[in-house]
């Protein structure tokens, strides 16, 4: 059996961060991270407890994310771990679904791109920096 590939994150449109940042602190306990401009004022959602170099404590929890509803991305996805993204890229389009963009690198975190698989939905990849 081929090794499988973990959601790790989860990602959600917003239309007022400041009601959503104050939704899911108030109803869930999430920490809100609010990035600026310079990273497209996502939100980072700590649903679960990090370690110094904000890795999960508990396996099988995820951590998530906000960023402003737009056309490209008008509904939620969740992420996938690879530990190689050009080959995860190939995998990817071999098997039916496009790739949006080059991939990125967010700071301290590593490599990421989005696709749509076969049915329309938007998902993403990212190859962390510490696979």
């Amino acid at each position: 059996m081929s090794k499988m590939n973990p959601v790790v994150h989860f990602e959600m449109p917003y239309e007022n961060r400041e009601r959503m940042a104050d939704f899911y602190t108030s109803a869930f306990g999430w920490k809100m991270n609010k990035l600026g401009e310079e990273m497209g004022n996502y939100v980072v959602a700590n649903t679960t407890e990090t370690d110094e170099k904000n890795m999960i404590k508990h396996p099988g929890a995820i951590n998530g994310g906000f960023y402003p509803k737009n056309e490209a991305a008008p509904q939620p996805s969740v992420v996938i771990a690879v530990t190689d993204i050009k080959e995860a890229i190939q995998n990817i389009k071999k098997s039916g679904g496009k790739i949006m963009g080059e991939p990125v690198e967010i700071p301290g975190i590593g490599l990421y791109v989005s696709f749509s698989d076969t049915e329309g939905n938007r998902v993403s990849i990212l190859q962390p920096k510490n696979m």
